[in-house]
């Protein structure tokens, strides 16, 4: 029987980008789209109130059309509660993938953003498939020496980027299903750019999470807010007959919220206050060069990261000024989010770094990581648009038989603002106020 360790997108890469690359990518958004697809995003919905007094918002789907809408081109699972309120959508086809949640039934908020002509198209492209999905299954490293998306010697640059298969466009298997929880399983092999061959398997629940289960994990009753939570347990076993050291490779677990981003959208994300000689920069904002000012503020034990989908940035917390909560404040939609993870004490410093260049320090990446999407240059189009949440595992050095878990937690609230309020201070140590003029 293997023994658990404790144990994190669709941006391709993790340093500045060329020109050539901003093409590149423009180039590959642009081919996503289908005309069946296209034609159902550019739909509307009447905006005004929805269910639990949630705003929706003019072109927004609710849960219901979704959902209708992924059945038609896939095998959609539908997770629900006894009230029938709070109700999860996934997809086995697309690695067990979350796409979408509701807090209201099917004539709810849906949360996840979906990239209706990638799920509609029947072209598979080179580089990555993005279905959307409000958390899916990923493996790093990214970049670097023992890299998981590029062949060996190969030069790291876009034409030469590619997700594996195992969690890009390979199904995963239905191990179990039932009104609240769903499972899957994968097993495969991948070679990492120093060639060591990695045998795994993959195993992933998700499950919706009771109000009473809610409370006891955040820490605060959710009283008569909406709400929908979910708990995914990932699960990475070692099946080759060899360990995973340091030396050869490391995988890590890598999870990656897509959510509908908007003009008023802020991600917020508490973290350890410290020295910097201590615990080392408080965030790291040049994946894709620096994020401009009024996009980004670092408060006392507080950053603010816009998710406005207007703009192509990315940051990312270490794990000496990671917590285990981060989310966001949608004052359009009326929504808290919030995603809890399983962060191992702080005695755990290895994860794996994916950049893409060969590394001195491997095995120095972060931890907690938000996207923020946008055209890759002036003109270009969006990959989305869309913001996102991760979370990743530490590196799993795993023996033979032994297995590394990372489970993570996402919740969506709206309801009352007062409320929501009293949420937020618990959760993020904020108020809605404070979150929502930040970035002004």
């Amino acid at each position: 029987m293997a023994t658990a360790k404790t144990s994190s997108a669709v941006h391709a890469p993790h340093t500045k980008l060329s020109r050539g690359l901003r093409l590149a990518l423009a180039a590959f958004a642009s081919g996503c789209v289908a005309s069946a697809g296209a034609a159902y995003a550019t739909e509307t919905t009447t905006s005004g109130q929805t269910p639990e007094g949630q705003k929706n918002v003019s072109g927004d789907k609710t849960f219901g059309q979704d959902v209708q809408f992924l059945k038609q081109h896939v095998d959609a699972i539908v997770l629900k509660d006894e009230s029938g309120k709070a109700q999860v959508a996934v997809v086995a086809e697309y690695q067990g993938r979350v796409m979408t949640s509701s807090a209201a039934g099917e004539d709810g908020t849906s949360f996840g953003w979906i990239n209706y002509e990638r799920v509609a198209s029947d072209q598979v492209t080179p580089h990555i498939n993005v279905f959307g999905g409000e958390e899916r299954f990923w493996l790093g490293p990214e970049g670097g020496q023992f890299s998981i998306f590029f062949p060996p010697g190969a030069p790291f640059e876009f034409d030469d980027w590619k997700t594996p298969a195992v969690i890009d466009t390979e199904p995963f298997d239905v191990v179990e299903k039932s009104d609240r929880k769903a499972s899957f399983r994968k097993e495969t092999t991948l070679e990492n750019y120093s060639k060591t061959k990695l045998r795994l398997r993959i195993d992933r629940s998700v499950e919706l999470i009771s109000a009473t289960d809610a409370a006891s994990s955040l820490g605060v009753e959710l009283g008569n807010l909406a709400f929908v939570g979910y708990r995914t347990n990932n699960t990475v076993t070692n099946t080759g007959k060899e360990p995973w050291t340091k030396q050869s490779g490391l995988l890590s677990i890598w999870l990656l919220g897509m959510y509908k981003p908007g003009p008023q959208t802020t991600v917020v994300i508490p973290f350890n206050v410290g020295p910097e000689e201590k615990l080392g920069p408080i965030v790291n904002d040049t994946y894709f060069g620096k994020v401009p000012a009024e996009r980004l503020k670092v408060a006392d034990g507080v950053i603010y990261f816009s998710g406005d989908g207007q703009y192509r940035s990315k940051i990312g917390l270490t794990p000496q000024r990671a917590q285990d909560v981060c989310g966001s404040y949608d004052a359009l939609r009326n929504v808290v989010t919030i995603v809890k993870y399983n962060k191992p004490g702080p005695e755990v410093t290895d994860y794996v770094n994916s950049m893409w260049e060969l590394q001195e320090k491997p095995f120095a990446g972060d931890v907690v990581n938000a996207y923020n999407d946008g055209p890759p240059e002036p003109g270009a189009k969006p990959m989305g648009p869309f913001y996102e949440l991760e979370t990743s595992s530490p590196a799993l050095a795993l023996a033979p038989g032994e297995s590394g878990v990372h489970v993570q937690e996402t919740y969506h609230v709206q309801g009352d603002k007062a409320e929501l309020d009293r949420v937020a201070r618990e959760v993020f140590g904020v108020s809605l106020e404070e979150i929502a003029s930040a970035l002004k």
